[in-house]
């Protein structure tokens, strides 16, 4: 084979990548679209007035939280304000090195607290246990740093009293009636062992008491990429794969376990950095495989909001973070693919996740240098140049552009004047060159996966600029 005809079939096989890659995404859009309208049209009586169902089952909020200082009193306090009849808040101090626990300890008037700790998962040694004087509900977790916000999680587990928990990371807010929402799934299905609901920017935003009071997009152009990119992530693949019983994920920022079936299941691991995507993906290999009925449930209103990066290196850190836990996930459930009782999660999700998320970063970063080495040195046509660029971009664009329309069409959250315009822009310029870099970070994911690299959590550093006056 020479030279040019081997150019030529690669031309044509990344070509026919894209094609197909975006065709998929297409089709997700399509089936995303017939189950929001399904889910619009269940919510009509959630416009009369509700009460307090007294089915609904008592949660344990688990938060996390390791040196988040500038943001966990805030976020503490909008959780003990929610609209729920029953639930505690434990937050789990991780060893933070911080203020954190003496920020806890002086907005929360903090007491140690004498009581039994049952240890039914594994996590790194409790110290101390403090409960608040101001509210009975409120309780402290102080442990040794576990290195991994999943052993954190872990000791809350082992602190919580009631069948179900939701864990929220420690920079996160919720609506008011957010934990409602998301419950209810455990109501009407008593299969349920999982629920997520939607996660968004908090950039820009206007909070005061822990709530978002106004919703605005962010003022910098890097949390703002961020905006299309979450409603992509959870108004497309989450959306869509719930119809078909088979959520990939449950954000770790926001999701609703039973506390019998990740028990049973384990707990989290502590040696992934995918630590929420691979308990989700194990509770399906699990369930699926011992034939048992189940279901993981996710909503598109039950609204989380958390801060996003703002600087390069934090969001570069982040990313190449998130896709080598995807494929720590896909490795280590791997006995799942096309397994005769696989189902969906077997034969459609998780074949989708390592062809259309695993390996996209290599396939779309050596697309990228071989139209452009190959263009400029005469392999490729100028015809197969432009082709190949406008599909790239215009597919990314209509993707962008579905999001934006399923999110109008839902909650209609940005409704400043221009705020829509500027989306349809940033639909556009992501694609020339944002989308580009994080391929390249999560090809780096990836590469650090397959060598085996130490992992490395990073530093996330908080800028808190969404918090107005009246925060704690």
């Amino acid at each position: 084979m020479s030279w040019h005809d081997a150019a030529q079939q690669a031309q044509w096989f990344f070509f026919a990548y894209f094609v197909v890659l975006n065709l998929a995404y297409v089709a997700l859009n399509a089936l995303a679209t017939l189950e929001l309208r399904k889910y619009l049209d269940e919510r009509v009586l959630d416009l009369l007035p509700r009460a307090h169902s007294p089915y609904e089952p008592p949660v344990s909020l688990i938060v996390p939280a390791y040196n988040e200082e500038t943001v966990i009193c805030s976020s503490v306090l909008s959780m003990l304000q929610l609209e729920y009849p029953e639930l505690e808040v434990i937050v789990v101090n991780d060893g933070s090195t911080d203020g954190t626990l003496d920020a806890l300890s002086r907005e929360f008037d903090l007491v140690p607290f004498p009581e039994a700790y049952w240890r039914r998962v594994q996590s790194k040694p409790v110290r101390g246990v403090y409960r608040s004087k101001r509210f009975p509900n409120l309780r402290v977790v102080d442990k040794e740093n576990g290195r991994s916000k999943a052993d954190a999680t872990n000791a809350g587990i082992n602190a919580a009293h009631f069948p179900l928990f939701c864990v929220v990371d420690a920079d996160s807010l919720l609506d008011r009636s957010s934990l409602r929402r998301v419950v209810e799934p455990f109501l009407h299905d008593p299969s349920v062992i999982a629920a997520g609901g939607t996660v968004r920017i908090a950039n820009g935003c206007e909070v005061r008491n822990g709530f978002v009071e106004a919703v605005r997009l962010p003022t910098r152009m890097l949390p703002l990429l961020q905006v299309m990119e979450y409603l992509r992530a959870f108004l497309f693949s989450r959306l869509c794969f719930a119809a078909l019983n088979a959520v990939p994920i449950v954000s770790g920022a926001f999701g609703l376990f039973s506390t019998r079936a990740v028990v049973e299941a384990g707990g989290l691991r502590s040696d992934t950095l995918g630590e929420d995507m691979e308990l989700v993906v194990r509770l399906h290999r699990l369930h699926r495989l011992a034939g048992r009925p189940y279901r993981i449930a996710f909503l598109p209103d039950p609204i989380c909001w958390t801060e996003a990066p703002e600087s390069l290196g934090v969001l570069h850190g982040q990313r190449t973070r998130w896709h080598r836990g995807l494929c720590e996930s896909l490795a280590i459930h791997r006995a799942l693919v096309c397994h005769p009782r696989g189902g969906a999660p077997g034969w459609l999700m998780l074949p989708f996740m390592i062809v259309f998320e695993w390996l996209s970063p290599l396939i779309e970063a050596a697309g990228y240098v071989f139209i452009v080495v190959g263009f400029l040195c005469g392999v490729v046509t100028a015809a197969g140049f432009w082709t190949f660029t406008l599909l790239a971009v215009s597919a990314g664009m209509l993707l962008s552009m579905s999001a934006l329309l399923l999110e109008e069409r839902s909650l209609h959250l940005y409704r400043g004047r221009g705020e829509l315009a500027t989306l349809c822009a940033v639909a556009l310029f992501e694609n020339l060159g944002y989308r580009q870099l994080t391929a390249l970070w999560r090809l780096q994911g990836l590469w650090q996966w397959a060598t085996g690299a130490q992992a490395r959590w990073g530093t996330m550093t908080r800028t808190s600029t969404w918090q107005k006056d009246g925060q704690p």
